[in-house]
């Protein structure tokens, strides 16, 4: 009886969750369709995208097969956990007699059955959505290259932290605590190898030539007192249409790299104005207040997720051995949820930091260069920038683009002695 009502319950946090989710999915669509039938002037004439309605089909489609992508993942995972199919494979990794090699097989099976799962959700996407709206640069055949290169590094990265937290669980009195100094240890390392070892593995990175973009960098650099010739353009065209640009690493493993994307579609001033955004997230320490605001959640995480292992309450749901492994991930599954619900406490610290990185980029480079830029970027890629409050809260980081550029408008007003170059037309960041 008691595992009936502890499998009822652990069905309910998931699917609830999922469900939760899914409405404010909706909601966003249908508040999406309001706010830019009512803001179409400002749509088309600030931002540039000529048919708001190709851009709202887009949003729609792809908010579509990620829910379903959602829903079907969860009732996968549902089936096999109650269906008996998890409960016999454990039990048969039991006779490997070694809990370490049976982890890694464990782990290495879990990564392998999600990959493959998403499968058929990553070819529409590719293939359907993104090449229906333009974006789309792979063939199957480096979409392939891709998928199997992907799954090779994700395995090679989650298995052996796997084997190590099982190895802490069985050989160390406060485990949970040096899972946490792994993970955090982790979140560091891979924040320095990422741009060095994983990303080349896809893309192709080369330094800034001399030249008329080089000497704007070296502007924006000497502005903000920075110094670094890690400055790089990836060939993002080579599998998508979509631009951006980003700040990552640390110390002398620290890069800055524009999509080439990006530099062919912005004009000069506004690439700076995105390069001292960017920038502005070194400046004030930003990369490593969020390596600490992780720490300060893993640890929350961890303490949560060693008292539900103690516990044996874990196991109740599903019919599985008691294995180290086992455990962990049906504690994994449980405080997943919880890990979504309380996402508005990263977005918060997020988006000050987004906030205080435009302002640095107005500083810098001005009001005008960094409207534009936000601007081409939202048609750039197909943006609908009105989301529902209750979904901004749960899903951005980032403050949407029409309250941004209010913003970075109203700072520049003020440093030019309140002179207004505001958008026109009603403030559409407020919605309704």
């Amino acid at each position: 009886m008691l595992s009936l009502v502890a499998g009822v319950l652990f069905v309910a946090l998931l699917a609830g969750t999922e469900a939760f989710f899914t409405l404010l999915s909706v909601l966003n669509l249908r508040h999406q369709e309001r706010t830019v039938e009512a803001e179409r002037e400002w749509v088309v004439e600030e931002l540039g995208i000529d048919d708001p309605e190709r851009a709202l089909a887009y949003e729609r489609v792809s908010t579509g097969v990620g829910t379903l992508q959602s829903w079907v993942t969860l009732g996968v995972l549902l089936l096999v956990l109650f269906s008996g199919v998890f409960g016999e494979v454990a039990a048969t990794l039991t006779g490997l007699d070694s809990v370490l090699l049976e982890t890694a097989v464990f782990v290495g099976g879990v990564v392998l059955v999600a990959r493959l799962v998403g499968v058929p959700f990553d070819l529409v996407k590719t293939f359907v959505v993104e090449e229906v709206y333009g974006f789309n640069e792979r063939s199957l055949g480096l979409w392939l290259r891709d998928w199997l290169l992907q799954t090779v590094v994700s395995t090679a990265l989650v298995v052996p932290l796997g084997v190590a937290v099982v190895w802490f669980v069985t050989t160390v009195p406060v485990w949970p605590a040096a899972a946490w100094a792994l993970a955090v240890g982790t979140i560091i390392a891979f924040t320095v190898l990422k741009p060095r070892v994983i990303d080349p593995l896809f893309y192709d990175f080369e330094p800034l030539g001399d030249g008329d973009l080089k000497t704007a960098v070296d502007e924006v650099f000497d502005a903000a007192g920075y110094r670094t010739e890690q400055v790089y353009e990836m060939n993002a065209s080579t599998r998508t249409g979509h631009s951006n640009a980003y700040f990552v690493g640390f110390g002398p493993a620290k890069r800055v790299v524009l999509y080439d994307t990006l530099v062919d579609g912005m004009d000069t001033a506004a690439i700076q104005s995105v390069l001292a955004h960017e920038l502005a997230h070194w400046r004030e320490g930003h990369i490593w207040k969020f390596v600490g605001f992780a720490a300060l959640r893993l640890a929350v995480v961890f303490v949560a997720l060693g008292a539900l292992v103690a516990s044996g309450v874990v196991y109740l749901p599903v019919a599985a051995p008691q294995t180290p492994y086992v455990g962990l991930f049906l504690g994994a599954l449980v405080l997943a949820p919880l890990n979504r619900l309380t996402s508005p406490l990263e977005n918060y610290v997020s988006l000050q930091y987004e906030r205080d990185a435009d302002a640095y980029a107005v500083e810098v480079t001005g009001g005008a260069a960094m409207a534009r830029a936000l601007s081409t970027l939202a048609a750039d890629n197909l943006s609908v920038p009105f989301p529902h409050p209750w979904y901004e809260t749960f899903h951005y980081d980032h403050p949407p683009i029409p309250e941004r550029i209010r913003r970075v408008r109203d700072l520049a007003d003020r440093s030019a002695d309140g002179q207004s170059d505001r958008p026109p037309g009603s403030d559409p960041s407020t919605g309704d």
